[in-house]
């Protein structure tokens, strides 16, 4: 018998039980920042080298005509690979939101992307589940889906322990296999009993290792997260087994994935709060890691206030601790994919161009000889004092040495831009939606687009936000 105490038990319940009522005020307005946020990189993302290789696989596998993607609302394929395609797409620019920690001992910023996994689940089922039962899903129940599966992620990255990552597990890719599958259960209706079991096979499914970070495997662990989620919600409906409480105990997920895991902090909490709303969830303006942003920001804010131009600098000196420092892997970037992991290339693109979008993040930009040649210019160093304040906040600070021989030192903000202490307003969530949709989408379409997801909880059919994202037709 099934331990009813434990944290799948917990999870089992909770997703069928959710209704649209449950979400607050708050939840609701922060859901729709996030799903505009979280279309916003998809469609970015559809267009990034990476994805005519996977569109190649997924096309030679065919199948049956279940789900449109987003780029390409003339494409249908089987539910789980156009969950696979949406879920790379959102994550193949590193440009979708950061889950913030709250338990002790969590580094801040390492846990999960939760937006793309649960809404690239939501988008490719939600065509199977109107197809299958004559009537489209409206705003509401679709929004009520991807919250399921966004708190069911946030509170498991929360309960494992956080040396899942620091080992390198990509929380992301592991995760986010549990928020697709929440959201696909709660979509297609399955009882307590069945999403055990969807638990059951998504835990097998969850994996992702950071040794890819850099590569075009990196968000394809995102893809296969949304994939995994979905297919194992199929089977589950379908009467295929796992173990109901695939979370815990000795061969439990927490267990061995962590290993270990507090459950007890988030079992009882489960949409008590949400954690989109306490404590929050960052909406980045860059489209790299959460943990260079302030880094980046520190950076522009310097160089404006000062009035430097990229040949007033000598050499920039950016010293962290570990949290910030080890994840960021390249010394200098070659590629846009390592560039997303190197502060040479990051804090060059600020000091060159005054920003750091969808324009900057070109092979093509990072290999040119001046960025390769500032880059030389620009290094990191481990510093014991910032390490020592610790890692619940990202802190850094920046030493530029100009040309003419001052040394200007900045601070990065630890309420850095796109935090929930500081966060994106919406005119400039909308701003990087417009980033994002650059050359894609005209502006007439942009437009169709904030329309319908500032009120989607009135739309009668969301499939129409596929519709708007088409850009391949």
């Amino acid at each position: 018998m099934a331990d009813l105490s434990g944290l799948t038990a917990a999870v089992a319940r909770f997703v069928p039980a959710l209704q649209f009522q449950d979400l607050t005020p708050e939840v609701l307005r922060i859901s729709r920042r996030c799903v505009l946020d979280g279309l916003a990189v998809m469609l970015a993302g559809s267009e990034q080298p990476g994805m005519a290789p996977l569109a190649r696989h997924i096309a030679r596998i065919g199948g049956a005509p279940d789900a449109r993607l987003v780029g390409d609302a003339a494409a249908r394929l089987p539910a789980p690979a156009a969950a696979l395609w949406n879920g790379t797409a959102g994550h193949a620019m590193d440009w979708d939101d950061t889950q913030l920690a709250e338990g002790p001992g969590r580094p801040y910023g390492l846990l999960m992307h939760p937006t793309v996994p649960p809404l690239a689940s939501s988008l490719a089922l939600s065509d199977l589940v109107a197809a299958e039962r004559g009537r489209p899903v409206g705003g509401q129940e679709f929004l009520t889906a991807f919250n399921a599966g966004f708190e069911v992620g946030c509170k498991v990255a929360e309960a494992i322990n956080p040396d899942h990552y620091m080992r390198g597990f990509h929380t992301s890719g592991t995760i986010g296999t549990f928020a697709a599958a929440a959201t696909a259960a709660k979509l297609l209706g399955l009882d307590e009993a069945q999403a055990a079991q969807a638990i059951g096979m998504a835990a097998s499914m969850a994996s992702g290792i950071r040794a890819n970070f850099g590569s075009m495997t990196k968000p394809l662990h995102v893809g296969r997260a949304s994939e995994n989620g979905v297919t194992a919600t199929l089977l589950a409906r379908e009467g295929f087994s796992a173990n109901a409480e695939a979370f815990d105990g000795r061969w439990g997920y927490l267990a061995v994935a962590g290993p270990g895991g507090e459950p007890a902090l988030v079992r009882d909490r489960l949409g008590a709060p949400f954690t989109m709303e306490i404590p929050g969830v960052s909406i980045k303006p860059y489209p790299s890691g959460v943990l260079t942003h302030p880094s980046m920001d520190a950076m522009r804010f310097l160089m404006e206030e000062h009035r430097l131009a990229a040949e007033d600098i000598e050499a920039v000196k950016l010293r962290a601790g570990r949290n910030v420092l080890g994840p960021i892997r390249f010394r200098i970037a070659r590629t846009e994919l390592e560039g997303k992991f190197s502060f040479a290339f990051l804090l060059s693109a600020i000091i060159l161009r005054g920003r750091a979008g969808k324009a900057e993040f070109t092979d093509d930009f990072v290999s040119s000889p001046e960025c390769q040649a500032m880059q030389q210019r620009i290094g990191t160093e481990f510093d014991p004092e910032i390490e020592a304040m610790g890692w619940e906040r990202i802190r850094s600070r920046i030493d530029v040495r100009t040309r003419d021989g001052r040394t200007i030192t900045r601070w990065a903000d630890e309420n850095y831009r796109g935090s929930p202490h500081n966060p994106l307003s919406d005119a400039e969530l909308e701003g990087k939606f417009r980033d994002c949709a650059a050359g894609l989408l005209s502006e007439h379409r942009i437009a169709q687009v904030f329309d319908a997801v500032w009120s989607i909880e009135t739309l009668g059919d969301t499939g129409v936000l596929v519709e708007l994202l088409s850009w391949k037709h």
